[in-house]
């Protein structure tokens, strides 16, 4: 063989050895995930919905809901990083790729399954209806007519009190405290709310003193859903499948329970408050 025809040869000799090293390098690097969760993990968070989300005195979000992101942050083995968010602009928030997931306290309903994907539930309580002690209608379509009902913008309670109290005038609120501040002020003659959010965050208050639950739980799955999840985008398989191993471990190992009994005196998790 000649030089001239031995180049080609020698060069692809060259090339089949150096592929099959490329070839046992590769076969010997751990693959990398081509989903991997988000890290820092951020989570958008509300801080005017105690005992779930709320205000510190020095401006940190607190509560049920942000102990728990973080308790599943730690198993996940990310950082929590927290976005303040109105509630009512959560959702196109997570769908424009504000932050990764809502934990809000917000419900699985049907209506948001058509928009986002979620966890499993982490807590289910029903509503109720608050009132002042003295009042003198009953807690019924009939009875709330001509009332002022105040609720917070596009969560369950709103769109229950919308469709089921035809005859009150539905006053809407970015958040719930506020809602709490006008009830308290007479401003509005009742408010529908989660019976958990009312009865810490209003009734065991000194601004609650006067006022009580009225009337039945309120809980068809058609409006309140089946518990409050985390909120991902649609699709997002690879976090709502890590969100619900990290829910299942922190409730085997004792993490959940810890958290629980930080804020409660009762399981959040499905024990209904308002029949202790």
């Amino acid at each position: 063989m000649n030089p001239t025809t031995r180049r080609p040869a020698l060069r692809a000799l060259l090339g089949a050895a150096i592929a099959a090293v490329a070839l046992q390098a590769a076969a010997q690097t751990p693959a990398k995930l081509s989903n991997p969760l988000p890290n820092p993990l951020r989570f958008a968070v509300e801080g005017g919905y105690a005992p779930f989300s709320m205000l510190a005195t020095d401006g940190r979000i607190q509560g049920f809901d942000i102990d728990i992101a973080n308790a599943l942050c730690e198993r996940m083995k990310v950082q929590c990083q927290q976005v303040q968010t109105e509630f009512d602009a959560m959702i196109p928030a997570l769908r424009a790729k504000k932050f990764d997931a809502i934990v809000a306290s917000m419900s699985i309903t049907p209506e948001r399954l058509k928009a986002v994907d979620f966890s499993d539930k982490y807590y289910h309580t029903p509503a109720r209806l608050i009132t002042r002690s003295d009042a003198k209608f009953e807690a019924t379509p009939e009875g709330l007519k001509g009332k002022r009902v105040g609720v917070q913008r596009t969560t369950i309670h709103d769109r229950y009190a919308t469709a089921m109290f035809k005859g009150a005038e539905i006053v809407r609120y970015s958040k719930q405290d506020e809602v709490f501040l006008d009830l308290a002020s007479g401003r509005v003659d009742a408010t529908l709310v989660d019976s958990v959010a009312g009865n810490q965050g209003f009734l065991k208050t000194p601004k609650g003193k006067g006022y009580v639950f009225r009337g039945p739980d309120f809980d068809d799955p058609a409006y309140f859903g089946t518990g409050a999840g985390i909120a991902v985008r649609k699709g997002d398989k690879a976090l709502q499948d890590a969100l619900n191993a990290a829910l299942a471990a922190i409730r085997a190992d004792g993490t959940y329970k810890k958290i629980n009994d930080k804020y409660f005196d009762f399981d959040v998790y499905g024990r209904d408050l308002a029949k202790k």
